[in-house]
């Protein structure tokens, strides 16, 4: 690992940190250290630290904004690439836009509504990062991102980019091919959007804001959603008819506004989380024989 951080810092292709807290890159507000941190200042740069990270056969895990993640408490043991506004570009042209997978979602979808163009009202208020939503096929209020995807950019480990369509990434619930079977980096996406009433759609995207505001948790610090929905029901709907509202292990919760978030009071650990989603799962299973899948991304020794 030290001839590793030699080599990336005698590149000068970003910020690179040792020992990294990752609690400090999560919206959980959990997660130990990364031995390697490695904050890439271009697209460029990032190809050149993945062919050094892939030669040195170091273990390596992308982050955006750090929702949708539980990261162990003894972190990771290995390169955490974190995609930041350095890899943030925005181009549009007519109804379509090409946007780096460092750019926040909220902040896409407010300024393209404002500007008077459809398809990203359902993201007001998912707060992860383009590549991050492209990466799970984040969606809400009966949207999702394949919707609106023409195709993506992906960095494969041997440092070549790749254009992939919508069809090409397999896009299911919460789901794409880079989380099944391509391991790669998406850099960026290009989306196909809808000129529309400007008025209408800042409507429709504010009434999706305040929906998210009334009735999630956001006054604590949380990952999203944790579980799927085991269609045709619900998460939060089982979870809550099973009695599990404000149910704790340590400082960790299921939340009280809504049964599918589960939030830190303070100081909770990735263990109590994991400790908590093991009850929600045996709890709902042995009530209704149902599954419960997480729909949170476990990331380092963690296990259920």
């Amino acid at each position: 690992m030290a001839n590793l951080i030699s080599t990336l810092e005698a590149l000068e292709i970003g910020k690179i940190t040792e020992n990294e807290p990752l609690k400090n890159h999560t919206t959980w507000k959990i997660g130990g250290p990364a031995k390697i941190f490695f904050e890439p200042s271009s697209v460029t740069n990032l190809k050149k630290g993945i062919e050094q990270i892939v030669n040195s056969k170091s273990p390596w895990f992308v982050i955006g904004r750090g929702s949708n993640l539980l990261i162990s408490d003894e972190g990771i043991d290995g390169v955490v690439i974190k995609l930041n506004e350095n890899i943030a570009d925005l181009e549009q042209e007519g109804e379509t836009i090409k946007v780096g997978a460092g750019y926040s979602l909220i902040k896409l979808a407010t300024i393209m509504s404002k500007k008077g163009f459809s398809g990203l009202e359902f993201a007001g208020g998912i707060p992860g990062s383009v590549g991050g939503a492209v990466f799970m096929n984040a969606g809400a209020h009966g949207s999702d991102i394949s919707q609106i995807l023409v195709k993506c950019n992906i960095l494969l480990p041997d440092g070549t980019f790749k254009w992939f369509t919508k069809e090409e990434m397999e896009f299911s619930y919460r789901t794409s091919r880079l989380q099944q079977k391509e391991k790669g980096i998406c850099v960026e996406a290009v989306f196909q959007l809808r000129k529309g009433d400007k008025e209408k759609i800042t409507k429709e995207m504010q009434k999706n804001k305040d929906y998210r505001r009334e009735t999630q948790p956001w006054n604590y610090p949380c990952c999203g959603s944790v579980f799927r929905n085991p269609l045709p029901n619900h998460a939060g709907k089982l979870i809550e008819e099973a009695g599990l509202k404000g149910f704790s292990i340590g400082d960790a919760q299921v939340s009280t506004i809504h049964a599918n978030f589960i939030v830190n009071k303070g100081n909770a650990t990735a263990q109590n989380v994991l400790d908590l989603i093991d009850h929600i799962q045996q709890t709902i299973y042995d009530k209704y024989n149902v599954k419960m899948e997480p729909e949170v991304e476990l990331v380092g020794e963690t296990s259920l």
